[in-house]
């Protein structure tokens, strides 16, 4: 059978999503579906009159016995109009919903909500990344149970980490974007710098420069910069060695569709902290972290100041994360679950 998969801009960009889509184009094959990639304008999902226009253009040109596996980041934002017009058969990948990203206006999530919803609609199946996010598409979206289905993210094998580094090394991965909230890690950083520590941030800071900005005052009022390193986007080699040299992995996002760097931090075995907004709070087990409300900062400065005093209690997380990271899915579980949803919507569409 034959798919495509739709997604805004380059599939190199340094997210957990579009990890997840370069993942899912090498592995489906595998699963007997010959996937092809297509890319949509970058500006999506906040396109302009003229990006739905050549949206739709695309989408008239892909085969017409395929089935077409849109990225919710572009699927949210295309009218139904679009979407039907196309007249092949659809498939939507939600790693969350793009009302509960961050940083948004309240007119911007109401009209995120009402144009996913439609949009949603108008699919043949739904893969949403966590059990999470397919309980808030099934309570809030309205997608029926029986046209949703679940195929988390599977995790690489990867070596254990040592985690038993003096000072802490801490490691936060993820784009510098209001969700993540690392102006709340760094001002509960600012509460226990009579500690010993050093933190590096990695992700791409080019998506919200006025973000970027605010890390970056805050670090210097809180006179942090030797301590707190904003790194960027790194490739993959270095991310593996950050991940090696972590004593202590910390997570403080808002909102999580699934979590992938989560998971890639119990597989190897890293001590941590994290949020439960969201799935993130599925995707690590109680006893593999100390789980906190996202947005308090009280909750995350004791959780880092009884860590980074306690070596001990940061060895008993780390154990019991080394176990949980090896039930983790792979990604050829991922690419099977994908590809009988695909194969399904695909024989269903047959004359």
């Amino acid at each position: 059978m034959k798919a495509v998969l739709v997604f805004p801009g380059a599939i190199d960009a340094p997210t957990g999503g579009y990890v997840y889509d370069r993942m899912l184009l090498e592995a489906l094959p595998t699963q007997g579906v010959a996937i092809t990639p297509l890319s949509l304008p970058e500006a999506f999902p906040f396109p302009e009159p003229a990006d739905v226009e050549e949206a739709a253009r695309l989408l008239s040109q892909t085969p017409p016995d395929a089935v077409l596996f849109i990225d919710g980041l572009a699927l949210g934002a295309l009218p139904t109009t679009v979407l039907r017009a196309a007249g092949r058969p659809i498939v939507a990948l939600i790693h969350h919903p793009l009302a509960r990203e961050a940083g948004l206006t309240v007119e911007q999530s109401r009209a995120f909500a009402e144009s996913e919803r439609a949009a949603l609609a108008a699919c043949d199946g739904v893969i949403a990344t966590s059990a999470a996010t397919g309980r808030d598409l099934v309570a809030h979206y309205g997608v029926p149970e029986d046209r949703l289905a679940i195929a988390e993210p599977g995790v690489a094998p990867a070596p254990r980490a040592a985690a038993v580094g003096d000072p802490p090394r801490l490691l936060a991965i993820g784009s510098v974007i209001p969700r993540k909230n690392y102006a709340g890690l760094v001002d509960a950083l600012a509460q226990v710098k009579h500690l010993p520590w050093h933190l590096s941030i990695i992700g791409s800071l080019t998506f919200a420069p006025g973000t970027v900005e605010d890390v970056r005052a805050r670090i210097a009022h809180h006179g942090l910069e030797d301590r707190i390193a904003l790194k960027g986007a790194v490739p993959v080699a270095a991310l593996d060695a950050a991940y090696a040299a972590c004593d202590l992995f910390v997570h403080p996002s808002l909102y999580e569709g699934y979590g992938m760097v989560l998971a890639d931090a119990l597989r190897r075995g890293l001590p941590m902290i994290c949020t439960t907004g969201g799935a993130a709070g599925d995707t690590v087990p109680d006893g593999a972290a100390l789980k906190i409300p996202p947005g308090d900062t009280a909750a995350l400065t004791d959780a880092l100041r009884t860590l980074l005093a306690r070596p001990e209690a940061r060895r008993e997380l780390a154990e019991v994360a080394y176990g949980v990271g090896h039930t983790l899915p792979t990604w050829a579980d991922t690419a099977t679950r994908a590809a009988a949803v695909l194969g399904r919507v695909y024989r269903k569409s047959i004359p």
